[in-house]
């Protein structure tokens, strides 16, 4: 005999050994090991989507296994009072634990279910969580949504895994669904990703912007007394104010009596550019630091001469080894070959 079939309290159960088929109220079903076999699944699907995104997708797919057994018992008992006078039967030959409707109105789409012993308790527990779980709540949100016509959602009142005696849902009218969860869920995690982002771009910025303000604009002492300093670039309020502040914090320090300012490597020069060099210059002279301009090019002069910014007080060459020479005139020094 290869065909065997039993009733349990009004549910069938069929098995075709021949066909390897096993069915429970005329619909294919498979039997796992709750403790083991089905908590290993769940652990997988936790371990690959994440704890979080895992609720959500056993919420998502209790939420649609509900509508398929809400449009299966529509079709075939038809009256939402005997659906739901039979379902609490049918879930607990089916070993999903202990299922009572406490109350339901069909008018205000609510209802109160409690459960006790059922599986995905039996889960969590396995899996040593104190948190309810998802997929029972979200199941039956997906039951009586089908079986009112209408979108409802769950509040978790008492949860057996948290220390009650069983768990109590209660079901409401909600625009909420799994579609909106997921949304939500992406929004939380693209706002979160992009915050960290900018976070590691802020923090990335801040630490480029230290090194540019070391390698930019150094401070280069070539003999004693003689620094030199080249300007790089172009220069806004806030790059001209380091390296005012840095010059002069470190004139006294080197002893400075010359200061080489080189402007080969100005990119752009505006008229803010030339004020800013004339405040270096005139800030550097209070210090008892004479200044000299090398790298004056063609075009910069003409600049110069079209603005109206006066450099006669000023030293200025065209080459900085023009302008060593001359600071070295000065201290009475000269560089010598040695023989």
């Amino acid at each position: 005999m290869s065909k065997y079939d039993i009733d349990v309290n009004g549910s069938l159960f069929e098995w075709d050994l021949e066909n390897g088929s096993f069915t429970f109220e005329n619909d294919e079903v498979v039997s796992f090991w709750v403790n083991t076999a089905f908590k290993t699944l769940i652990d997988s699907i936790e371990e690959i989507a994440g704890e979080k995104e895992a609720r959500l997708v056993l919420e998502t797919a209790g939420y649609r296994t509900g509508l398929i057994v809400s449009d299966f018992y529509l079709k075939s008992i038809g009256k939402p009072e005997k659906i739901l006078d039979k379902l609490p039967n049918t879930y607990v030959t089916a070993g999903w634990g202990i299922t009572e409707i406490f109350s339901y109105s069909i008018e205000d789409q609510t209802a109160v279910v409690q459960f006790c012993n059922g599986w995905e308790y039996k889960v969590n527990v396995a899996q040593g969580k104190d948190a309810e779980g998802t997929f029972m709540p979200g199941h039956w949100a997906g039951v009586l949504t089908g079986i009112f016509g209408s979108n409802v959602w769950y509040r978790v009142v008492k949860s057996q895994i948290s220390g009650d005696d069983c768990s109590v849902y209660e079901f409401y009218p909600s625009d909420i669904s799994p579609s909106l969860n997921v949304k939500a869920l992406l929004e939380e995690q693209t706002a979160a990703a992009q915050k960290e982002l900018e976070r590691i771009t802020n923090q990335r910025t801040e630490v480029l912007s230290e090194i540019i303000k070391e390698i930019s604009s150094p401070i280069i002492p070539v003999l004693d007394s003689i620094l030199v300093v080249p300007l790089v670039g172009r220069y806004n309020e806030i790059r001209a104010e380091e390296l005012l502040n840095k010059t002069l914090l470190n004139l006294p320090r080197y002893n400075a009596e010359f200061l080489i300012i080189d402007l080969t490597s100005l990119s752009w020069v505006d008229d803010y550019t030339l004020t800013f060099i004339q405040k270096f210059v005139g800030a550097s002279s209070l210090l008892g630091t004479t200044c000299l301009l090398v790298g004056i090019s063609t075009e910069l002069s003409m600049k110069v001469t079209q603005s109206g910014f006066r450099m006669n007080h000023i030293p200025c060459f065209s080459l900085l080894q023009q302008g060593m020479n001359y600071a070295l005139d000065q201290l009475g020094l000269e560089i010598a070959r040695k023989v």
